[in-house]
């Protein structure tokens, strides 16, 4: 239809991570951290249909993305109450990732889990009706699921801080935090973060922000298509 010669397809969250050195104080909302380190990697992660995950690598030859898959990489638990829910979804769905946790669809099944624990019986809801019964306090199974769905952000979030080495931040990104960040700030998201035992300190330094650009790929594509294209 347009007459190209070619295309390319690009992962929404490698063209996230191509967007964050192009990104405003005004796209972004800080939780907690110091000042970020430009020479070291930066993350760009995020929930939403799915878990993303990409890393920008800066170098003095030209940044690089790498594309990963790591919202399918194991979930742990930290506590009792986590080990509890994480188990009760292995009957159902035999591994679980942090994307069945960590996503639209993950706070739905953190929802039926916690209600399937307690005995206590749950309702069709999709993730924006949980949330708002969660925010205004009318059920109480939706607010401690996205208490636990902040604060799995938070270690999911701080894993991919260690993984990549990345002083250089970590940008929350995708569909639902935009929507969350005062409630993200004042949940145990930051304190999940940073409880890495020997290296709280290093990632007590290490600055996080919640993405709200409202299309922050497209900022990652023009930037992707300025470095491939000098006539951009």
């Amino acid at each position: 239809k347009f007459g190209w010669a070619h295309a390319k397809i690009v992962n929404d969250f490698e063209a996230i991570a191509w967007a964050l050195p192009n990104l405003t104080p005004g796209d972004l909302f800080a939780i907690g951290g110091g000042a970020p380190k430009t020479e070291a990697p930066a993350v760009a992660i995020g929930p939403g249909t799915g878990l993303g995950l990409a890393c920008l690598v800066p170098r003095a030859e030209g940044a690089i993305v790498m594309s990963t898959e790591g919202g399918h990489a194991t979930m742990p638990g930290t506590c009792r109450r986590e080990d509890a829910v994480l188990e009760h979804l292995r009957g159902r769905f035999g591994h679980v990732s942090a994307e069945r946790v960590v996503s639209g669809g993950g706070l739905v099944n953190l929802y039926h889990a916690i209600g399937g624990l307690d005995g206590r019986s749950t309702i069709e809801r999709d993730a924006a009706q949980i949330t708002a019964a969660a925010r205004d306090g009318s059920c109480p199974i939706c607010r401690e699921a996205l208490d636990m769905f902040c604060a799995m952000l938070g270690t999911v979030a701080g894993n991919a801080a260690l993984t990549f080495g990345a002083r250089g931040g970590v940008y929350i990104a995708g569909g639902i935090a935009p929507r969350l960040v005062e409630y993200l700030a004042g949940s145990r998201f930051r304190a999940r973060f940073e409880e890495k035992g020997r290296y709280r300190a290093y990632l007590a330094a290490t600055p996080v922000w919640v993405v709200t650009h409202p299309e922050p790929a497209f900022v990652g594509l023009q930037a992707l298509a300025a470095r491939t294209f000098d006539w951009l």
